[in-house]
């Protein structure tokens, strides 16, 4: 079986790239990891990926003069890798439009949001003082505007009126780790295609019931 060639890049601890790892792991998995990437060389999932026997490579963005040499070395480490679909899992850089424009379609990204709602940082704070009755999480293409592009896959999850920033930022991560690996196996099967701004799916389930919080 042929397997999509992957790069994961990360900022921090790598929770997400835990689970893609894990997915890797399953022989009838189509997706296979190629290189880690952190542009933070003290992030713990560097040490996640070595553990796992993955390449894993630190480009520090402080050690750039600007932005641009940055990501130029980024694409070099990319290509020489042979990579075919980037995975951005909690990687803290905002991408210039040059670099993103040379992977459209080949790289997603996760954020913890029900998207277009609660773009940027502290959604999960920002959704509870809002009083909203559902966060969630968004897998989607990258384009260059921020926390912007056609929405592989979303997960709901209902905020009690008990939920702290922290426990909502627990049971959502729950559901990345769900649709991320999901979404990279529809890629990878041919599943997903880009269509404009949408996506357009075959052979793909729909839920059947909607979700109502509270319960009436």
């Amino acid at each position: 079986m042929r397997k999509l060639k992957l790069a994961v890049m990360i900022s921090g601890s790598g929770t997400n790239l835990q689970a893609i790892i894990d997915a890797c792991n399953a022989p009838e998995y189509p997706a296979e990891i190629m290189v880690v990437i952190s542009n933070r060389p003290t992030a713990k999932g560097l040490e996640r990926a070595r553990q796992s026997g993955l390449t894993a490579v630190c480009i520090d963005h402080t050690e750039y003069e600007n932005r641009a040499d940055f990501e130029a070395e980024l694409h070099t480490r990319l290509k020489e890798n042979e990579v075919e679909l980037v995975c951005l899992a909690g990687f803290m850089r905002l991408l210039g439009a040059d670099f993103v424009s040379r992977w459209k379609d080949r790289m997603i990204n996760i954020h913890p949001s029900l998207l277009p709602s609660y773009k940027g940082l502290h959604t999960h704070e920002r959704a509870i003082e809002d009083g909203a009755k559902f966060g969630g999480c968004t897998l989607h293409f990258v384009r260059p505007e921020m926390d912007d592009g056609p929405i592989i896959m979303q997960a709901a999850v209902p905020i009690t009126p008990d939920d702290t920033e922290q426990s909502l930022i627990q049971r959502v991560l729950v559901q990345e780790h769900i649709i991320y690996t999901a979404g990279i196996r529809m890629i990878a099967e041919g599943r997903v295609r880009v269509s404009g701004r949408k996506c357009v799916f075959k052979d793909t389930n729909w839920p059947e019931t909607n979700l109502i919080s509270p319960t009436p």
